[in-house]
């Protein structure tokens, strides 16, 4: 799935999470992501995004398999493998009675990292907290609190970054600023992972997309190959009178009528040759069923997704 010449900075084999209690929180995890990629993992609560995250930042063990960053085993180089990552999580866990330039400097330091004002005054600019530096983290917005957080996490120059569920509770607009923002940490050279409830999210930034249910990566895709292969494509044929029954010269086709009877809904998939599609019109013209305009919808990725949930879980 990578090409050969792209450096592939994070490595998961075989990863599973097993409490004592026997809950599987991770089965049997694989996945390979390359420098510079923005990667977007989707699922429902419990599916085990979280704890994924959680153990390639340290913060939980695994059970078996194995995580590499750049190389490094999380385990054995666990100081080196830290240090390349940064993580914004999705709970606002900031010093509230500190400044934001205070919180963004002991951010560093937790790090090991000499001091760096020029580097972090670059951070806060380009995400326009340069002007708040001074001001207490509790009287900012939501949003600003949520840059803050990804101020931090950058601090010490990590190669990855993890966000989790980086828009949640943000509204529209500010949601959109941070889709900019991701965008241009990526073409800075950050790696970014993200979890998101948010369908949008994904399909706006990033270029490949996991889908995790139960605890499984079920499937990782590019964004475009997901939605063609698994994509569907709708022919809508608006109706001149309604219809109330589909007419039997019509029922081999996969076709589904609209509730005011006003239109015929043709389904046929988008990586197979349409050659019934033709077909359709001829037999529409043998019954003489007039439209009086047609059109053509291609499914969402969030129709995708529902569709992928329901067959794999």
């Amino acid at each position: 799935m990578q090409a050969n010449h792209e450096k592939i900075i994070l490595s998961v084999k075989n990863l599973s999470k097993t409490y004592a209690n026997g809950f599987s929180a991770l089965k049997n995890v694989n996945l390979e992501i390359t420098e510079g990629e923005i990667v977007a993992l989707l699922g429902p609560n419990g599916a085990g995004k979280t704890t994924l995250i959680s153990i390639i930042c340290g913060i939980l063990n695994l059970s078996s398999g194995s995580v590499e960053v750049a190389g490094h085993d999380i385990v054995k180089d666990y100081k080196f493998t830290r240090s390349k990552i940064g993580i914004v999580p999705q709970e606002l866990t900031v010093h509230e009675f500190e400044t934001v330039w205070d919180t963004v400097k002991f951010g560093r330091g937790l790090y090991g990292k000499k001091p760096d004002n020029q580097y972090l005054e670059e951070l806060l600019k380009s995400l326009s907290l340069w002007d708040k530096k001074d001001k207490k983290v509790m009287t900012l917005s939501g949003g600003m609190k949520r840059r803050v957080l990804i101020t931090k996490a950058l601090s010490h120059k990590p190669m990855i970054l993890f966000l989790d569920e980086p828009t949640a509770g943000v509204d529209v607009e500010l949601r959109k600023d941070m889709w900019e923002i991701v965008k241009k940490l990526r073409s800075n050279g950050v790696t970014i992972i993200l979890t998101t409830h948010y369908i949008e999210e994904a399909e706006e930034i990033a270029d490949r997309i996991g889908i995790m249910t139960n605890g499984e990566l079920k499937l990782i895709e590019k964004k475009t190959t997901l939605m063609q292969k698994l994509g569907k494509k709708k022919l809508i044929i608006e109706l001149k009178k309604p219809l109330k029954t589909i007419p039997a010269g019509l029922r081999k086709h996969n076709l589904e009528k609209s509730e005011d009877s006003m239109q015929l809904v043709y389904h046929y998939d988008t990586h197979k040759e349409n050659k019934g599609v033709s077909a359709f019109f001829d037999d529409l013209k043998k019954l003489k069923i007039q439209y009086k305009d047609f059109s053509t919808k291609q499914s969402s990725l969030e129709e995708i997704f529902v569709q992928l949930i329901q067959e794999k879980a």
